[in-house]
């Protein structure tokens, strides 16, 4: 009748390892520093326009392939097997 509930614990393994986790913390760091050098600077009148600030090599084209990098391996970081 009275039926013994057990305590044991399985042991399922996780979705992702230690290196995954790895991999996701370094994919957000270079996401976050292609943000921030996206980062609008301080001009020294703002009601002058310096397209140079604006339109540089930094945010037109180097930080949006961090941005990219960074999302790269991201998905390297999901799909990359725990080693057994």
């Amino acid at each position: 009748m009275a039926e013994k509930l057990t305590t044991e614990k399985k042991q399922e393994p996780t979705l992702f390892s230690k290196e995954n986790y790895k991999w996701i913390v370094i994919g957000l760091v270079v996401m976050l520093i292609g943000l921030a050098m996206m980062i609008g600077g301080n001009s020294k009148d703002p009601n002058v326009f310096t397209n140079t600030e604006v339109y540089s090599f930094r945010r037109i084209t180097l930080a949006p392939i961090l941005i990219l990098a960074g999302l790269g391996i991201e998905v390297f970081a999901i799909f990359r097997k725990p080693k057994a």
